[in-house]
């Protein structure tokens, strides 16, 4: 971490007193934690439900609109909005509504309900992209986005961009470390790797030498990576990278999940771009679970051909069997044609621009140096006063230290914030006042640092 004007050993005395804090007001929380230990590891049903936050959970009574609290009766300021998945707001009105309906006439069926269709043509029409299928997580999209890819080009090897997020896959998940590929988790197939390509984003350089190779059935890659901070792309690096996949036969896959909250077809309408296939999920089902792949006219061809690059007759290795369940299908169509409406958009970014101005004028005020990224309903900010262009840059730039204090000096002001790798974003139920209520909790921070 390069040195950003604030005093190390202020961040950890601050640290240590907003711990106690935390402590001390989440009592029934903790106990909850203790008592789950004895059923599930690290007390979670989920692990990033720990490894998220520097400072414990806290256990979720209920939440409304932006806002929910937890078994201590505090309440927060939900500026993590599930990762995304919550953008709708945590409790939509069309969508619980929906989901109600839904679940009085049955739920699941193994079968397709029309609300399927209109979703798909709905996304269609957002994306760009005529066919769609569903899944229950992006993860799963993405993961049948590049079976249909290596069945499209006969070719086996997926290029990532480090620092984007695809996914729990073991093919997705690869980082550097050691001079080559690693896995940068426990008890994934280092084989898979054999498969992977990894180079930095906004080098077209590198991007060109790896796909002159012609091995690689598709890149995937967030239009702006979203899990390192935001890294936005240098001008005319969509423009090279879908020319130079084209070029040498390759797919182009973007993971829209993170990014769809930008706008009605995310980065990919307002940007213009050009994907084979799009992945959505997380917030298209309004926080049911569910993710989502379009494709092109042509690979929708090749999807239902029923025969492999050998000749072989066969079913690509698609499907599950919640996937398309009447339930997701019922909450994407309420969200999509009810909630993330042109006008919620306009309105959060709207929110999005007050956020980063605000930052802005912290920093300004207290002579900290720090460069704020706006991404319409996201902001956030780099420290040290660059904005990153890759990865590398970004994890020079972090300050893990100061992030978990940021966390948990919130988190005691009534604000939930962003997991650490990401940056505060607002919801369809934020408003003005919320922002303002973020800043103000900011600001104090701030003041106690300089």
């Amino acid at each position: 971490m390069r040195d950003c004007g604030i005093d190390p050993a202020r961040v950890t005395a601050l640290k240590a007193r907003e711990d106690a804090r935390f402590a001390r007001e989440h009592q029934r929380c903790r106990a909850l934690l203790e008592r789950a230990r004895g059923s599930m590891p690290n007390g979670v049903p989920m692990s990033w439900m720990v490894s998220y936050n520097d400072h414990p959970p806290v256990f979720v009574v209920e939440g409304h609109g932006a806002r929910f609290s937890c078994a201590d009766g505090h309440a927060f300021l939900d500026t993590n909005i599930g990762d995304k998945s919550t953008f709708c707001g945590l409790d939509p009105e069309p969508v619980v509504r929906a989901v109600a309906a839904r679940a009085a006439a049955g739920w699941q069926f193994l079968q397709p309900t029309e609300d399927a269709a209109e979703v798909a043509e709905e996304l269609a029409r957002r994306w760009g992209r005529p066919y769609w299928q569903f899944t229950l997580s992006a993860t799963q999209a993405n993961v049948e986005a590049v079976r249909l890819a290596r069945h499209a080009t006969g070719r086996d090897k997926v290029l990532l961009f480090a620092g984007n997020y695809a996914g729990h896959a073991d093919e997705l998940l690869v980082s550097y470390g050691g001079g080559g590929l690693r896995e940068p988790y426990l008890g994934l197939a280092s084989r898979s790797y054999g498969d992977v390509g990894l180079i930095d984003f906004n080098d077209v350089a590198a991007l060109e030498r790896a796909l002159a190779t012609r091995e690689f059935a598709c890149v995937v890659s967030e239009p702006a990576l979203t899990n390192v901070g935001v890294v936005l792309p240098d001008p005319g690096f969509h423009d090279a990278l879908r020319a130079l996949t084209r070029e040498h036969g390759s797919l182009l896959v973007l993971d829209e999940t993170h990014t769809l909250i930008c706008g009605p077809g995310g980065l990919t309408g307002r940007w213009a771009l050009d994907p084979d296939v799009v992945v959505a999920g997380k917030a298209i089902g309004g926080g049911v679970p569910l993710g989502a792949y379009g494709m092109t006219e042509e690979l929708a061809e090749v999807f239902v051909s029923g025969r492999g690059r050998d000749g072989r007759e066969g079913e690509l290795a698609t499907g599950g069997t919640l996937f398309g369940n009447g339930l997701s299908m019922a909450a994407a169509r309420a969200a999509l044609t009810e909630v993330l409406t042109d006008e919620t958009y306009a309105r959060t970014a709207a929110l999005g621009a007050r956020l980063a101005d605000g930052i802005e004028g912290l920093a300004r005020g207290a002579e900290l140096p720090w460069a704020v990224h706006r991404l319409y309903a996201r902001s956030g900010w780099s420290l040290c006063g660059r904005l990153p262009r890759n990865a590398r840059e970004a994890d020079e730039d972090a300050w893990p230290e100061f992030s978990a204090l940021q966390q948990v000096y919130l988190a005691n002001c009534g604000v939930w914030e962003a997991i650490s790798s990401a940056g505060p974003a607002v919801s369809a139920a934020a408003t003005a006042a919320d922002v303002d209520e973020y800043l103000a909790a900011l600001g104090g921070l701030v003041t106690e640092l300089v």
